[in-house]
């Protein structure tokens, strides 16, 4: 499935492949697809040379590692995975990565997070400092605030995997969530092919909660959507985004699937939407299991707290891991909230999130 695709940033903007290039990664996957059905032993696939693993230099810094060089990697077989840590298309990847590392780092595989930021709260070192340790990252991270190493990758996606060989040649990459028996495979193969033995061919077994779930694809019909003004569609409060100044918004009686609206005092910026005084709300309508939204408190000191409602009721069982049944919850920190876990049948509801304090800053939903 797609991950997010960085593009030029103006306003109403889908963050999608093109037709063109859907056609053609679709063609290539099909052939890959192919190739891999037609035997049950990866080494029996001939996987091409993409091009040569980029410098690494563009980092602007390291975690859980001293920094690493193309050269230093030279004779491992090297899985390269750009994140960033709001994303859910790379937090339902994460189960994966983990075990990969923890399964084949006594082979010689070296699992390579490059954070490249979104957001702007991404930016800041002491947020992926934390991330890293919550999410139980422990695979070597360089932070590429400058987009330095993302470049070199000529890469555009959240998440974006490729997979090096020992002699430094990227033979495979996957964009977006999916694949992760092709993935497997091609690094067991690749490790056989550098003369590690022991390989073998199981694969790992992953049982992930919370946001790292798998997403209820068949029942998703909520698009990811941006609140800054720059890329936010569908919003549908009366009289429309005023930019950069506070404006207190009013929300519609009813929205449409997929539509948004503000109650409130909020300043709609260039990322994200602020607001400025207590009570403000925020309401949309959707059709998904789960409902998230990346959202922070002004400063790490002055959390805040907020209500959740699903048409107008406490969300009960279908709370999310962030609140109660009730509905209660407190941000403390910037990153990717879980809000809304529906069980039994998805339907379309329209969910509501009161802030009792001022200054959060929201930046997006997304669904799963």
């Amino acid at each position: 499935m797609q991950g997010r695709r960085r593009q030029a940033r103006r306003p109403a903007l889908s963050e999608r492949q093109t037709d063109q290039e859907a056609t053609r990664w679709k063609t290539l996957f099909r052939r890959a697809n192919q190739l891999f059905r037609a035997t049950t032993h990866p080494p029996a696939v001939q996987l091409p040379v993409e091009g040569e693993l980029p410098s690494l230099d563009g980092a602007t810094g390291w975690l859980n590692s001293p920094p690493l060089t193309t050269a230093g990697l030279r004779g491992k077989v090297v899985l390269v995975d750009f994140w960033t840590y709001t994303c859910i298309n790379w937090l339902r990847t994460l189960p994966y990565l983990r075990a990969w590392a923890d399964k084949y780092q006594q082979h010689g595989l070296v699992v390579l997070g490059v954070h490249t930021p979104e957001f702007d709260v991404e930016h800041d070192l002491d947020n992926v400092r934390r991330a890293v340790k919550d999410l139980r990252v422990t695979y070597p991270v360089a932070v590429d605030n400058d987009y330095g190493i993302w470049t070199a990758f000529d890469n555009h996606y959240w998440p974006a995997l490729y997979v090096v060989d020992a002699q430094g040649q990227i033979r495979h990459h996957r964009f977006g969530e999916g694949d992760y028996e092709q993935s497997e495979m091609i690094l067991q193969q690749l490790l056989t092919d550098a003369g590690v033995d022991g390989i073998g061919q199981d694969l790992v077994s992953v049982e992930a909660t919370g946001v790292e779930a798998a997403a209820d694809w068949d029942s998703l019909w909520s698009p990811e959507n941006y609140l800054g003004s720059e890329r936010t569609e569908n919003f549908a409060s009366s009289d429309g985004v005023v930019l950069d100044t506070p404006h207190v918004y009013a929300a519609p009686v009813g929205l449409r699937l997929n539509h948004w609206a503000l109650a409130g005092d909020w300043t709609v910026g260039r990322q994200a939407i602020v607001l400025n005084q207590a009570e403000g709300q925020i309401v949309y309508r959707f059709h998904a299991r789960d409902l998230h939204l990346v959202m922070g408190p002004a400063a790490r000191e002055t959390p805040v707290r907020f209500r959740v409602r699903v048409d107008g009721q406490p969300p009960g069982a279908g709370h999310g891991t962030n609140v109660d049944d009730q509905g209660h919850g407190t941000l403390t920190e910037p990153r990717l909230y879980q809000l809304i876990r529906k069980p039994g049948p998805v339907t379309e509801h329209t969910f509501e999130v009161t802030f009792l304090d001022p200054g959060v800053h929201a930046y997006a939903f997304t669904f799963g």
